[in-house]
């Protein structure tokens, strides 16, 4: 049996100040228009913290260590496919944010968790309103039919 595979994402958490980093997604095709936390696919052969670290020096220019990532939690969802996105905090980080991709992102804001914009992407408002972790969100299924559960 051929299994396919599903689209891993991570999503880092920097706050500053009371606010948290989301970014203006803008001409990749994908939640354009939106507000989202920094962050990219998995790559072949790259962990999860690998990913984070290079996601944030290509999108931010700044440079964060393995170690100072800690884990928030998950989110298995149904999007335009099956998908996992991980979510990370980022304890420390080295440089200004900046945009590195203004062909991906048209503008960067800093916001209080309660006060998100109205266009954030559905799935990481209700991350970020899940709290400090750890925990896993399933977004997007149904809910299984009386005596279908796992075991029955």
């Amino acid at each position: 049996m051929m299994h396919v595979g599903i689209p891993v994402g991570v999503h880092v958490l920097l706050e500053r100040d009371g606010g948290i980093l989301l970014m203006h997604r803008a001409g990749t095709g994908f939640f354009d228009g939106l507000f989202s936390l920094p962050g990219g696919h998995v790559e072949p052969g790259e962990s999860l913290a690998g990913t984070a670290v290079r996601e944030m020096r290509e999108e931010l220019g700044i440079d964060i260590a393995p170690a100072e990532l800690a884990n928030m939690g998950v989110v298995h969802r149904r999007s335009d496919t099956n998908r996992v996105d991980f979510f990370l905090r980022a304890r420390a980080w080295s440089g200004e944010p900046h945009i590195c991709e203004p062909a991906k992102c048209d503008a960067l804001g800093w916001f209080a968790r309660g006060e998100l914009p109205a266009n954030t992407v559905a799935y990481v408002r209700e991350a970020l309103a899940a709290g400090e972790g750890p925990w896993l969100l399933e977004l997007g299924w149904q809910a299984p039919e009386k005596g279908s559960e796992p075991g029955r």
